[in-house]
């Protein structure tokens, strides 16, 4: 029984080293950030990375642009949040990691914003002089150029944002026009005319990284093509076609079929009266799919009268269904075998339409020369103009508009469609919900057009045979790490499978297509044929270094380029074309890595989402690819997409948006950056209330780890001693650090954040508050100063204390610069100067580890039987007890073997036995041969440690406490006395 505790007059707290420190429990982020971040900026902490880093090997992270339009939201977040955490992580390894952070600042979303503007003020674009309107547009995006540095910042990124690099910077301009001028002195710019995407509403064609595909209702029509030629058993028939895009079909001029399909002719031999598939008609159909179609005509009932054979369509003539119209549509409609043709929907033919549609462009254009030996015209119609009008081009449609210039459905569709039915054509008609692509910046549709534009090639040899711009970009993607490795297999279909690229925009912000062309000839200065290349590349790069691209445009910039390098200028067009964005953003290694000499080229990394795989990622390959030769990067790591809470895209129609900057205010950068670190970024992400919950709980928990070691670290005196002389439990400790230094340091090249903050955050909660710092507290707390225990649990605190604060800077900046100035506070001290500490080889004791988990083992089932009863209220305290433990396993009896296990449990007595166990004992089902007995300590209840012991009251000075009590007490009040 436990002897009930006399009254002390003594309060033994000022004997007890308990923790000190100034670091509060609640962090105040959202006021602290700020301050620490103007400290930073005080001390020039970016000037001080890069002397600390001098001579060090260079580790690039080339940055992906952002576009300067508008607040970064959560995506912005999560992808310079990423940025940072590599390129502070891997200054720590050793490297010089110096970050650049970077703008795109040309192309249609600028424009568009500036636009909007003249709009609302009533002014007309094109009365504006261009270079005025340019100069508008760039004033815009240095605007939110500065607004956007701020705001990266204030998420904790750091780097030159004093020079940051932009594409509209005039050397930046410089660069890329000379960039593109190097694919047309190789031969490998062209001037073409094929189906791309074009935006009605903006005006441009679009690439492939511009569109969304969205929800969109079609229109859809099944036609008639009577057939004019061939065999005699389809006189009188019609091939069938199906289409989503009716305004299409004054663009038609062939029909597309697979000799993989099985086809034949069917008859209608039940229809209603005045229906448009009528009683008698013969139709040639795929097989598969022609009961739908009958269905959707309404036929009653059908026939099949024969097959009809591959042979017998690759034969067929048909006249257009609109023939006559308008005086037009007078030329035969060939059939042509295609690979892309399929029997999943419509008829089993394609309309084909060459000016409309990459598919039906390839097909036409792989058929030309047999077409035209067979007389029939190849020419590609202009059907559609740049406003979504139909041209004299579509005879009986000129002026029927398909989109209009807001992005809705124009009148070509339904005029097209009463047309066809007029001649007697239509066979049925409905409506499609599908997704369909629309501009990613007005979110309206775009439609596929004919036009001219400016192209390079993908197959066309460079150097020497077989070395073009697919192969090296094929192989330098074989060249490239890829985290994840999926990544690899997407980049490559996507350059295996590619058109020629489409490098021009019919815009007025952005870099020109600066060169010339003879108006008769098509020749281009610069070009393979020119012999003053060099002379005309100096003449654009002195110009736009000087004046920025806006020289291109101005008044007499004719005779300024080309003025004594040709006889004629007024032979020559200039192009006024500007490049699509995305060669901009893919030239960035050209006057960004190649120019700065703190930075070096080919990068280590580029980094983003994995929407660049048909992005950045592709186009910085191709333009890298065709000018240098191999990949600007080594490595690519790809991001997902951060998703609302419940799963869903994030959206303000559905209000589950989350802002960076709400986070921020409410609860500070780090708890979003420990977000960041704990996703598995490589999927979508998600974020919400409940997730930030979550995370500020796990943030808290760390916290009050630093805490109570800085608090106890207030006691150290900086002494250490041989490893070999500590108890196992600091050994143990030590031990530990040296894998996680492993994880760490694996984890931050490898890009795998979410692993070091899970082993760590779980290192710091379970390994070290929930067990080590429990344990040890009443060492560091109670014993005596010089006590061997003491002294090395202090020394392996300061160790655990550098290791953490370190190994989580880069995830957490401000709270461990916070952390790391509470201990080395200096006007020029900083974590992040710091490298990760070398962890000595000796630490590491795998056998130490092992004995250690057996340990622990057995002291899991003594604190599940603690639990017990004080659930029951049987105890209050663990140091209430004085448990019994049965272990029959040998191996775990011998681990003990030498260990205070009373100690470990944190109880004032306990006792290990070989006996079998009670019944009743308490156990754990997965640590099958411990068993617990509970029971009370018996003597009396230490006044300072509260022990129980039976030897509280032998020491005659001090009558209240145990014996290490006694001694520690005794040291103090000595040292005290002499002071």
């Amino acid at each position: 029984m436990t002897d009930r505790q006399p009254e002390t007059a003594r309060d033994y707290s000022e004997t007890l080293n308990l923790p000190v420190t100034e670091f509060p429990m609640r962090a105040g982020l959202p006021q602290k950030e700020p301050a620490l971040i103007a400290r930073w900026d005080g001390m020039n902490l970016y000037a001080r990375l890069r002397e600390s880093a001098a001579g060090r090997p260079k580790f690039v992270l080339h940055d992906g642009p952002p576009y300067a339009n508008g607040n970064l939201h959560i995506g912005h977040a999560l992808n310079k949040t990423l940025k940072d955490i590599v390129t502070r992580s891997h200054q720590m390894l050793g490297y010089d990691s110096n970050y650049v952070p970077g703008w795109d600042c040309h192309g249609l979303p600028i424009e568009w914003k500036v636009e909007e503007r003249y709009r609302a003020d009533g002014k007309n674009k094109d009365e504006v002089p261009i270079n005025d309107f340019r100069a508008e547009c760039r004033a815009y995006a240095e605007h939110w150029v500065g607004v956007q540095a701020a705001e990266f910042r204030r998420l904790g990124v750091e780097g030159d944002f004093a020079r940051p690099y932009t594409t509209m910077a005039f050397s930046a301009e410089a660069i890329i026009a000379r960039e593109l001028l190097k694919f047309a002195v190789s031969g490998q710019l062209y001037r073409g005319s094929k189906p791309v995407m074009w935006s009605v509403v903006e005006k441009t064609a679009l690439a492939e990284a511009e569109i969304e595909y969205e929800e969109y209702q079609s229109d859809t029509i099944f036609v008639k093509f009577p057939v004019t030629t061939g065999d005699g058993a389809l006189a009188g028939a019609a091939v069938v076609i199906w289409t989503t895009t009716p305004w299409t079909m004054p663009g038609n001029r062939a029909i597309s079929y697979s000799n993989k399909i099985g086809y034949g002719l069917y008859e209608v031999t039940d229809a209603p009266e005045n229906n448009w598939a009528k009683i008698g008609e013969r139709y040639v159909l795929a097989d598969a799919l022609a009961e739908g179609v009958f269905k959707a005509a309404k036929v009653g009932a059908f026939a099949r009268l024969a097959d009809v054979s591959p042979d017998l369509l690759a034969g067929l003539v048909c006249a257009h269904p609109l023939k006559g119209l308008g005086g037009g549509y007078g030329f035969a409609v060939p059939l042509l075998d295609g690979d892309h043709v399929t029997d999943e929907t419509g008829t089993g033919f394609v309309h084909t339409a060459p000016g409309h549609g990459t598919d039906d462009f390839e097909i036409w254009t792989a058929n030309a020369r047999a077409l035209a030996e067979r007389g029939i015209d190849t020419a590609i119609p202009f059907t559609v103009d740049d406003d979504g009008f139909l041209t004299r081009e579509a005879p009986g449609f000129e002026g029927r508009r398909v989109i209009t210039d807001k992005g809705d459905k124009g009148d070509a569709n339904q005029a097209v469609i009463e047309a066809l039915a007029a001649a007697g054509a239509m066979v049925a008609r409905g409506r499609l919900k599908h997704q369909y692509p629309h501009s990613w910046r007005s979110k309206k549709p775009v439609i596929f057009r004919n036009t001219p534009q400016w192209f390079i090639h993908m197959d066309r040899a460079i150097d020497r045979p077989g070395d073009t711009l697919r192969t090296r970009a094929l192989a330098a993607i074989e060249a490239t790490e890829f985290y994840p490795p999926t990544g690899r297999n997407r980049l490559t279909g996507m350059i295996a499978n590619r058109p020629d690229w489409v490098v021009s925009r019919q815009r007025a912000w952005g870099v020109p297509i600066a060169v010339f062309r003879h108006k008769d000839t098509g020749a281009l200065i610069p070009g393979a044929d020119f012999a003053r290349n060099d002379d005309y590349v100096a003449r654009v790069d002195a110009a736009f270094r000087a004046e920025g691209a806006d020289a291109w445009f101005a008044d007499g910039a004719a005779e300024r380029f080309l003025g004594g390098l040709v006889d004629d200028v007024g032979s020559y067009e200039q192009v006024r074309d500007i490049l699509d964005v995305w060669f901009d953003s893919g030239s960035t290694q050209a006057f960004v890595l190649e120019q700065r000499p703190d930075l070096k080229w080919p990068a280590d990394v580029y980094l983003e989402g994995s929407d660049q795989h048909r992005g950045w990622f592709h186009s910085s390959l191709l333009e890298s690819c065709g000018t240098r030769g191999r990949a600007p990067y080594d490595v690519l790591v790809t991001h997902g997409f951060t998703m609302a809470e419940d799963g869903r895209k994030m959206s303000k129609s559905l209000g589950n948006q989350v802002f960076p900057q709400d986070v921020i205010a409410q609860s500070g950068a780090d708890i979003l950056r420990l977000w960041v670190a704990s996703t598995d970024y490589a999927e979508d992400q998600r974020i919400g209330k409940e997730i930030l919950k979550t995370v500020t709980d796990t943030y808290r928990k760390i916290r009050n780890t630093l805490r109570w070691m800085l608090g106890t670290l207030a006691h150290d005196d900086g002494s250490s001693m041989p490893v070999a002389e500590m108890p196992e439990l600091e050994r143990l400790m030590l031990h530990r650090l040296a894998e996680l230094d492993e994880v760490v340091r694996a984890g931050y090249r490898g890009f795998d954040y979410k692993r070091i903050h899970a082993q760590l955050s779980q290192f710091m909660t379970v390994e070290l508050s929930a067990f080590y710092f429990d344990v040890r507290k009443d060492a560091l707390y109670c014993d005596p100063a010089g006590s061997v225990r003491r002294r090395a649990a202090l020394e392996v605190v300061r160790h655990l204390y550098r290791c953490l604060v370190t190994w989580m800077a880069p995830l957490m900046p401000f709270t461990m610069e916070e952390a790391w100035l509470d201990r080395h506070p200096g006007e020029t001290s900083s974590v992040h100067l710091q490298l990760f500490p070398d962890i000595p080889a000796g630490w590491r004791d795998d056998e130490l580890a092992e004995k250690w988990t057996k340990i622990r083992r057995v002291r899991r089932v003594v604190t599940g039987a603690l639990e017990v009863e004080r659930a029951a209220k049987r105890i209050g305290s663990s140091l209430e007890a004085a448990p019994v433990v049965h272990v029959a396993d040998p191996e775990l009896r011998a681990a003990l073997d030498g260990v205070d296990l009373a100690e470990i449990a944190i109880t004032s007595q306990i006792m290990v036995s070989d006996a079998p166990a009670p019944p009743g004992a308490f156990r754990l089902d997965d640590v099958a041969d411990v068993a617990v007995v509970p029971a009370l300590a018996e003597g009396r209840k230490c006044a300072r440690s509260w022990k129980i012991l039976p030897e509280v009251g032998t020491d005659p000075d001090y009558p209240d406490l145990t014996l290490r009590d006694a001694e520690a007490v005794r040291a103090f009040d000595a040292a005290r006395s002499a002071a």
